[in-house]
């Protein structure tokens, strides 16, 4: 059997397009006799074409009595070489093996990405011991150790911080688009990344349990529970493998002419059953692909066209995923609101916190030229501070204002819960040591975001927010947007969670995100859609299609190009079997002879691949 799958292997299978221009190149020499060979040159497409397909039928039903189209294709090429019409032969395998190679070209399988999420593994810890600190290899911490993490590393265990204060990059986890403060009997996970401070932490999960490792077995379990389409001929070679044979046979009995039963065997060969759907898919994918869509799984427009759900991820997918300012607040009756932004820019101009960046970002973007600063203090976890103009700034949270004794009125306190409630970030602001204001943050929807949810509801689908964000946030996207189901601090196993619930009541579930948080859901969804642009290079390896340059706008046309598609294919098998019974027909009359009936039954692939050409350009 391995001397059989090593030949298949050599004689090209599906995918030698050498053998197929060779084999189309004999069959057209057979016809205007252009080859002075003492046999017929379509021989050579037998051979090159035919016996893959033979030997592959061989193979399935032996190994494993797998009756697939090719079975009723090797029955028909046998019986033409029997009766001495080779060139019907040659034509019935050539038709095949293309229909074959386009099938192959789209079905393409992406691979899982596994390798980079293990790369995310941290290698070393730092473990603190009576003897002094030491550098171990990160699968040899064991739980209750005394860990130390410096400014850029990765957090390489779970655990819990038992001194010192910092700000935790979690994006690899919750998807979050700011750092998170953090201090003493706060939680952090392997993976995230620490920004700023130094701090030590008592190790609580380690190993497998570790949630960077558990993210590795998620996305390897989705993709294994993640069942693949079979194509629609294989699904029904049972079938047609006996409605041919019986067909052909009774024909034998009755009228006593093999060569009518010959015919029958050739004009069933489900050569169009076999393009209907690899055609339509190929041209849908070329559609997609002129709108900003790689598709990286043949057969991820066929399911798309059956999802009830699509679940969205917010930053960086509804969101641009980068923070900015939304208002600056005086809150003292001396601190004008110009003068704040303009001091609180001065003082964040070295800072390296998103948050800082984006302050000075803003300014800028509205003409303002930055103050010199002096006196420069990064605060891990609390904020800034610095002398500008003659003035000490303190910009941070509430924390840093407490530590300097800075009063927060209820009035301030107030306005600063307005910001929070629509899932704003709040620095506050103190000057030369009384409280003088607040400057409001927050991711900022993309402008075409509305109008794309209302365009899913529109064709059928229910969109739902997945987010790791907090409830506050979630809450205010999904209001601006019109969503009527949110989830929000979703862990990774939350979303897969919930896409796994709902495929199991019946909803299969398109997941978009960007986030190297997102790739088990997105491997777990029926269909996953990547952002190609802002999202991370993992996300992309586990999801189905990836939107390349982020225009999530384009989104309600692949929704609808997939359900067209899905008609086209429809319309194409439709056609293709109407044309065969009739020519069976005409075969069991003997009005087609095996040479004619090959050519009759040909003429619907030729119609499949027309009609499917048209989906290259379609938009509704």
């Amino acid at each position: 059997m391995k001397q059989l799958e090593a030949f298949l292997e050599w004689g090209g299978t599906k995918k030698d397009v050498t053998c197929l221009v060779i084999g189309g190149l004999a069959l057209l020499a057979s016809i205007f006799g252009l080859l002075p060979l003492p046999f017929d040159p379509a021989w050579i497409a037998i051979i090159l074409c035919g016996v893959p397909i033979i030997l592959e039928a061989i193979i399935g039903l032996v190994t494993a009595f797998d009756i697939k189209a090719d079975v009723l294709v090797s029955i028909a090429l046998i019986a033409s070489v029997i009766i001495g019409e080779d060139f019907a032969a040659g034509e019935v395998a050539f038709i095949m093996q293309l229909g074959a190679l386009l099938e192959d070209l789209t079905v393409a399988r992406a691979r899982a990405g596994i390798e980079k999420l293990v790369h995310l593994t941290p290698r070393t810890a730092r473990v603190l011991r009576p003897d002094g600190e030491s550098v171990i290899p990160a699968e040899q911490v064991q739980v209750g150790d005394l860990l130390r993490v410096l400014p850029g590393e990765t957090v390489p265990v779970d655990g819990v911080i038992t001194a010192g204060q910092t700000s935790i990059n979690q994006a690899v986890m919750t998807g979050e688009s700011l750092p998170v403060d953090k201090g003493e009997g706060d939680e952090v996970s392997s993976g995230t990344v620490n920004q700023f401070g130094s701090f030590d932490m008592r190790a609580s999960r380690v190993g497998e349990d570790s949630s960077i490792q558990r993210m590795i077995r998620l996305v390897q379990s989705a993709d294994a529970g993640k069942a693949k389409i079979v194509g629609i001929a294989d699904r029904w070679a049972t079938w047609i493998v006996v409605i041919a044979l019986t067909a052909a046979l009774l024909t034998w009995l009755i009228s006593g002419e093999v060569i009518r039963a010959v015919t029958i065997l050739v004009v069933f060969c489900p050569c169009a059953l076999v393009l209907a759907t690899p055609t339509a898919i190929m041209a849908a994918i070329g559609n997609a692909t002129r709108h900003g869509f790689l598709v990286r799984e043949g057969d991820a427009l066929e399911r798309l066209a059956g999802v009830a759900k699509i679940t969205f991820d917010k930053t960086g997918t509804l969101t641009f995923g980068t923070p900015q300012v939304v208002a600056v607040r005086s809150l003292a009756p001396d601190a004008e609101e110009q003068a704040l932004y303009a001091w609180t820019a001065a003082a964040e101009q070295r800072s390296e916190h998103p948050l800082g960046k984006a302050v000075v970002r803003g300014f800028r973007a509205q003409g303002g030229d930055l103050l010199p600063a002096e006196d420069f203090r990064m605060l891990p976890g609390r904020g800034v501070q610095a002398v500008v103009a003659g003035k000490t700034i303190l910009a941070g949270n509430p924390e840093m204002m407490e530590e300097h004794h800075i009063a927060r009125s209820a009035q301030a306190e107030a306005c600063a819960a307005q910001y929070l409630n629509e899932g704003c970030t709040v620095i506050w602001l103190a000057v030369d040591g009384a409280l003088a204001g607040l400057i409001a943050l927050s991711d900022t929807l993309r402008p075409d975001a509305a109008d794309t949810i209302a365009q899913v509801k529109q064709a059928g689908v229910q969109p739902v927010l997945l987010t790791g964000d907090h409830k506050n946030a979630a809450a205010h996207i999904a209001s601006a947007l019109g969503l009527d189901e949110v989830r929000a601090e979703c862990l990774p196993e939350d979303k897969l969670d919930y896409i796994d619930a709902s495929q199991q009541n019946g909803a299969q579930v398109c997941m978009i995100g960007d986030g190297i948080n997102d790739a088990p859901a997105l491997k777990k969804a029926y269909v996953g859609i990547a952002m190609g642009g802002v999202g991370s290079d993992i996300a992309v390896d586990a999801a189905d299609i990836a939107l390349v340059n982020d225009e999530i706008h384009e989104l309600p046309h692949l929704l609808r190009l997939a359900r067209h598609m899905m008609r086209v294919i429809k319309c194409n098998l439709t056609f293709s079997m109407t044309l065969n019974f009739v020519a069976i027909v005409l075969a069991i009359t003997g009005i087609l002879n095996p040479v004619v009936g090959a050519l009759v039954h040909n003429a619907g692939s030729v119609f499949v691949i027309i009609n499917s050409a048209f989906l290259l350009t379609w938009r509704k």
